[in-house]
């Protein structure tokens, strides 16, 4: 990684709440990589748990900020997408993509839309097949099982076999470049499982960490996160998927028995650790 590698990641900032943009900046920015943002929507608050919050689209600022970057002459090594707040937003992000990543830059999607077989709020089939165009673009996807059977247009259920994830994460190869990350494998008893598949070089690996029964808003932007960060500071996807597993982990762990951290996993508590899961 040189000094001057810079990531853009585009999705929403949730002013209160641990997921997005508020995870995002700071855990890529531990890894030393420099990171610019591009928000998709302002929200009061993350929209689990909270009601009666505020959502500002910031649809029509997506293009005029990439016209002032043209202008600028700014580019960058990676572009990390998450929580997109539109349809619309999606063809703009692909223009972002084709006119401000490096011609050697790498694409991380985390099809962020869905969770527990259900849509986030204000998402539909029609938003999920748009999505799967922008995954085409990744070099790097990361679906959790309702996300993939979205994309797949498939049923989803509570637990799949070995041979079904297996399954789904070689059909998910269609959208994208080159890598699929498919999270959710519960075939290992007390153990949460990542298919790490290359396309091109025709591999396919599981991935484990401990599980820890608790669920929690923002846990998947967590794991993006430090999955882009050790990424892009050399590791394999393997080793990557491992080190963001074991970092959500700890993660999770500092959170659990907080009956008053209900918006997030305090992250924050373990960040300086990924120094030691670099190693």
């Amino acid at each position: 990684m040189s000094e001057t590698t810079k990531i853009l990641t585009i999705q929403d900032i949730s002013c209160f709440g641990q997921c997005s943009i508020t995870v995002a900046l700071p855990i890529i920015s531990a890894f030393g990589i420099e990171t610019a943002i591009l928000p998709s929507a302002v929200l009061s608050t993350h929209t689990s748990g909270f009601e009666g919050f505020t959502v500002r689209d910031l649809t029509e600022d997506l293009p005029a900020i990439q016209k002032h970057w043209e202008k600028e002459g700014i580019y960058f090594d990676a572009i990390y997408t998450g929580f997109i707040a539109s349809m619309e937003q999606l063809d703009y992000i692909k223009d972002i993509i084709d006119s401000r990543l490096k011609p050697d830059g790498l694409v991380f999607v985390d099809p962020a839309m869905a969770d527990h077989g259900e849509f986030y709020n204000g998402f539909d089939q029609e938003f999920a097949d748009k999505m799967g165009e922008l995954c085409k673009l990744g070099d790097y996807v990361l679906p959790n099982t309702t996300e993939a059977c979205y994309l797949l247009h498939k049923p989803w259920k509570e637990e799949f076999t070995r041979e079904e994830m297996l399954d789904m994460a070689n059909e998910l190869s269609k959208f994208t470049k080159r890598h699929v990350i498919l999270k959710g494998d519960t075939n290992e008893e007390d153990k949460l499982g990542m298919i790490v598949l290359d396309k091109q070089e025709s591999s396919l690996e599981i991935v484990y960490n401990d599980k820890i029964d608790y669920v929690s808003h923002g846990t998947g932007d967590v794991f993006a996160s430090a999955f882009v960060g050790s990424t892009m500071v050399g590791k394999t996807p393997t080793q990557a998927s491992q080190i963001a597993g074991e970092f959500t982990k700890r993660a999770i762990e500092k959170t659990v028995g907080d009956e008053n951290h209900k918006y997030g996993v305090k992250f924050e508590q373990v960040i300086l650790d990924l120094k030691e899961l670099l190693m």
